[in-house]
Order: structure tokens, then sequence, then C-alpha cells
């Protein structure tokens, strides 16, 4: 018989210190983080750029051409050579432009490549705390939308911003030349536009913001059905959980509407202001020609960079545009840089085949308190020890904290005092790498995930040889499954497994765990959807798996536990009382009614655990 230990913590003993809070960073300036994800590309966004230039140059220097070529006609000079340094200068434009469009598409796609890896990174090593109040569909658009919008910014809305400010103070310095009253003028009225713009702008941003938001929550919502889709349908739930999507889907359309209406009001402003601008030029140009003070073709010419001006200003326009969306998308993917991940995970040493393990360790918690946020305590000081090589029942009623141990023991969440050892070592001492490599983890939902039966036994040991597969699939009984399939192992189980019946996903997560061959085994209900015969023989397997590691498992049908070494009675995150089967049918109350109700035992409390034909 083994019974659990129950050590408090001394002064032999010292307590990890709790984990310190780390300050929340100071907030960079969205500006500052988009030229940080453009700096890589800085070389090539230059010559981009210089291309843009030089296509403008080129459309610059038309109107004074276009100039000589009307003074040519009118004082009766040849004009040949202008004409074709016109069509020269128009087709070098084209040239440029469809240069520089390619570069600059490549350097956008290459700047979302390393945005989605980053958030990509960040995102599979969140900590669990922060992926269980997050829903998977916000999360998942910011590596989609708002990374899209945030490379367009990076790229086309830099250098559009760039090339409309150079281009509009190269045609004020050619405007200057041709007339400085004309050139006031045209000032008068952009920079009256612009104070206009200058209001409007930031308000893009926000409305971006909101909408970002309001598409991460329709992904939310979709995530929450498609993820249970066949409880949504058995239930007749599709009317509900449309609508629920149907209102995330129209907060988003408010949401989009509001920044559709300023984008739209920016190009009125634009438009309006070069409209504007020809209009009062027209008007004191041509009281100058008619004055005789003006040569027509000067104001011709002078029209022309108004003309002009309508492409940079709106390259302007739409840049800033592009900057403002880019600027709202900002905030949301920097949230993912400061949220917590496990710095710890990626371990060289990571185990990619299947290896003898050097041990079964023993396993103990110290005095473990934990509670999950807003909630009451968990764990209210749980202490007991599982010797190596042995078989330990967790057993309670739901809530009594018998699935948050394995959490903590696979240090998915952090205690909040008190020590998990694995072979006399803290957990907290190692990395997540490390402890997570020593235990295999079977869940009570026996997740599978999208591939091959063979892509998910490999799933935690690539290098596992056929016969390490062979016998695991004969342990578990998933043998005559194969035979039968046309395609065996190859055969694709579907979106989470859809393909499979509950048991034989519960018999693949099993044969999953022990292809590690782990130190230590965690079952959670491992057997909770098998039926009698199977579970019999996973049975045999388990305690096949036992002789070479520690065996922790949770159960509430108590058939299934009846042979362990040992088993840990809890209640309300405590432990109420340790032993075997029939220590625990004498000497607890709680344990000998649940036995009774799963008839057990006799009411005089005989044991007829043998007359329930389950292993012993």
């Amino acid at each position: 018989m083994t019974t659990a230990s129950a050590p408090p913590a001394t002064a032999e003993t010292p307590q990890p210190p709790a984990p310190a809070q780390t300050p929340e960073p100071p907030a960079t300036p969205p500006l500052r983080v988009l030229l940080r994800y453009a700096r890589p590309h800085r070389t090539v966004l230059l010559a981009t750029l210089l291309l843009v230039l030089a296509a403008s140059a080129a459309g610059l220097v038309q109107p004074l051409v276009a100039q000589h070529v009307l003074d040519g006609l009118s004082d009766g000079r040849g004009v040949l050579g202008p004409v074709l340094l016109l069509a020269a200068l128009v087709v070098l434009g084209a040239g440029l432009t469809g240069l520089q469009s390619w570069w600059q598409q490549r350097t956008s796609e290459r700047v979302v490549r390393q945005i989605r890896r980053d958030l990509v990174f960040r995102l599979i090593r969140l900590r669990v705390p922060e992926l269980d109040r997050r829903p998977p569909g916000d999360l998942i658009s910011r590596v989609t939308s708002d990374s899209a919008l945030v490379q367009n910014a990076a790229t086309e809305g830099l250098v559009m911003v760039s090339n409309g400010v150079l281009s509009i103070l190269g045609a004020v310095v050619l405007m200057g030349v041709v007339h400085l009253g004309l050139l006031g003028v045209t000032a008068a009225v952009l920079i009256a536009v612009a104070l206009v713009m200058v209001l409007v702008l930031p308000r893009i941003r926000e409305a971006v913001a909101r909408a970002q938001e309001s598409v991460g929550a329709v992904g939310a919502a979709l995530d929450r059905t498609l993820g249970a889709a066949r409880t949504v349908k058995a239930n007749g739930a599709e009317g509900r959980e449309t609508e629920r999507a149907g209102d995330a889907i129209e907060g988003a359309y408010r949401a989009g509407l509001a920044g559709a209406r300023y984008v739209a009001l920016v190009k009125v402003l634009s438009g309006v202001s070069i409209q504007a601008a020809f209009l009062a030029v027209l008007g004191v140009g041509g009281a100058l020609v008619a004055a005789g003070s003006l040569e027509a073709s000067a104001l011709i010419a002078f029209l022309l960079y108004v003309f002009y001006l309508a492409s940079p200003v709106g390259s302007l326009v739409a840049g800033l545009s592009m900057l403002q969306q880019g600027l709202g998308a900002v905030g949301r993917i920097e949230q993912v840089k400061h949220m917590p991940v496990e710095d710890d995970v990626d371990d060289p040493r990571e185990r990619l085949a299947a290896v003898a393990a050097p041990g079964a360790p023993p396993v103990e918690f110290r005095d473990v308190r934990f509670s999950y946020p807003g909630r009451a305590p968990a764990l209210r000081g749980i202490s007991y020890t599982v010797p190596g090589g042995t078989q330990t029942a967790l057993v309670g009623l739901s809530g009594a904290g018998k699935t948050t141990m394995f959490a903590l023991l696979q240090r998915f969440h952090e205690p909040a005092s008190g020590q998990i050892r694995i072979d006399g070592v803290d957990i907290a001492t190692l990395p997540r790498s490390e402890v997570r490599r020593r235990i295999a983890y079977v869940e009570q939902e026996s997740p599978v995930m999208a591939g091959t039966i063979e892509d998910n036994l490999r799933y935690a040991a690539t290098g596992a040889s056929d016969e390490d597969i062979a016998e695991v699939l004969r342990l578990t009984r998933l043998d005559t499954l194969i035979d039968r399939l046309p395609d065996g192992l190859r055969t694709e189980v579907g979106n989470r497994g859809v393909t499979l019946s509950g048991g034989e996903r519960q018999r693949l997560a099993i044969a999953r765990a022990l292809l590690r061959r782990p130190e230590v085994l965690l079952l959670d209900e491992a057997t909770a959807q098998l039926d009698a015969s199977n579970e019999r023989a996973l049975r045999e397997a388990v305690d096949q798996a036992a002789r070479r590691c520690t065996v922790i498992l949770i159960a509430h049908r108590l058939s299934t536990v009846t042979g362990a070494d040992q088993i840990v009675v809890l209640e309300h995150g405590l432990v109420r009382a340790a032993g075997t089967h029939a220590e625990l049918v004498e000497a607890d109350v709680l344990y000998r009614e649940l036995a009774s109700s799963q008839m057990l035992v006799s009411e005089g409390n005989e044991d007829i655990g043998e007359l329930a034909d389950v292993p012993r």
C-alpha cells in the first residue's frame, strides 16, 4: 500500500518567489512602429521612391515642353524636337511607374510576411491564461486583416506620402518660375483645404481601429459556432448563432461606414482643392492675360501644372489615409507583442523521436495553492506524493481541482504558492520545454489534429520507428481499425478528427502519448468514451506503461481505478483522504458514497468490484 504524504512547506523547503509582475512597457508611438517595419527594406523603398520621383520629374517637365510647343507654333518655328521629347517623357514616365509598382508590391509582400511570421510565432507561444481570455477569432484577425493594413501603410503609404510631398514641392518651384502671383493664389487655396484635412485624418485612424476590433468580433463569433458545429445543429441553434454573428457583422459594418465617410470626405476635399485652385488661377490669370501682363502660353503652362498637382495631391491624400489606417491596425498588432508568452519552450533538445524513458520519477505536490482570476481558490494547499513507477488516481466531485493540478503540473498555469516536484526538482526551476518533454498528457476531450492518423501518432515523436507505431496500435487496439481502412495510417481524420468516433479519438490520443515513452503519463478521463472491451485493453496498456513511467489519472468512473496503487480523494481543493480502494471504502465516507453510487460496494460496504467484471 502507498499512501499520500503531506509535507508542509518549512524553512528547509524554500518556496519559489511569486512571479514578478512585468510592468506594461511604455506605448511606442504608432508611426515609429510603422517605420520600424519599413526599416529593413529601406534600401528598396528608397530606390522605389527614386523611381517615383523620376517618373514625377518626367511629368513635371511636360508642361514646360508643352509651352515650348505652343510658342513654336505661334512663332512658326519647328516643333518636331519638342514633340518627340514630350512623347519620350510620356513613355519614360510610364515605364518608370511600372517598374516602381513591381518593386513596391514585392517589398509590401515581404513586409507582411515578416509581420505575420512574428505574430504567429508569438500567438502560438502565448501563455494559457492569455489564450483562455481572448477569442481565437480576434487573434487570427490580427494576423490576417490587421497585418494587411500595416503592410500597405509601411510600404505603399510611406512611398505615396513621400512622393506626394516631393512632387508638390517640385511643382511649386516650377510654378514659381512661371508666375509667382499665380503661385500665391494656388497656395492660398491648397493651404485652406489642408487645414481642414488635418482635422479629418486622425478620425480615420480611430475609425479603423474600431472597425478592426469589430472584424475580430466577427471572427470570434464564427470560431465559436464552427468550433461546435455539431452542438449548434443538434440543438437547432442555427438561427440564434446566425443572429449573434449577424450582430457582430452589423457592428463591423457600422464601424466600416464611419471610416468610409472620413475617407470619402478626404477624397472630396482633395478633388475640390484642385478644382478651386484651377478656377482661381483661371480667373486671375485670365485677367492678367487680358491686361497684357501675362502670355497666354504661360497661363496654359501654369494651368497644366495645376492639373498636374491633382496626381501628387491625390497620392499624398491617399498615402495619408493609408497611413492612418495602418496606424489604427498597428495598435492591435502591438498588443500581441505585449501579451505574455512562454519564452522557454523552444528547447533545442526537444524530443523528435520515441526514445526509452530514463526512469519513472516520483511526483510531489507541496502545499500548492492556486486561484483562477476572479474565482474562489481552486487549490487550497494540496500536498501528496506519487511514488515513481506507480499509478495514482485522483477522484472527487466536479470542481475539486483535479484538472487544475494537471494544468499546474505542465506549467500551463503557475501556482500562487507551494512547489510541484518531479524527481525531487521543483518544476518552476525548469524550462517549460523540459517539463513537458518528460510528460505526456491525454486530455478529457482527446483532441485530434487535422491530418492523417500517422501525422497524429508522430505529432510528438516524429522519428518513431514503424515497429514503435505498430506496438502502440496493438496496445490501444487501433490495429484492427487501421487494417480496415483503405489508406491505413495515411487516412485523413478530418478537421478535429471528425471522421473518427469518440472512442477512436481517445485511443488515438492515448497511442500518441504512449509513443512518446514519457516519464510521467497524465490521463484525464482517458477511457470515458470506450466500451468495456476496449477499456479493459487500454487499462492493460496503461498497466504496461506504468512499468516504465509514473501514471497519474483522473477518473469519475471508479471502476477504472480500483486497481490503482494509490487513490487520492479531493474535495473543495483539498486532499480529503488517500489510500487503496479497499482502504478508502472502509475509511472515507465520501469515497464510500461514490463507490456505492457506482455499485462498487454493497450497502453493507462489501467490496463487489470483482462482480462488476472490472480489472483489479
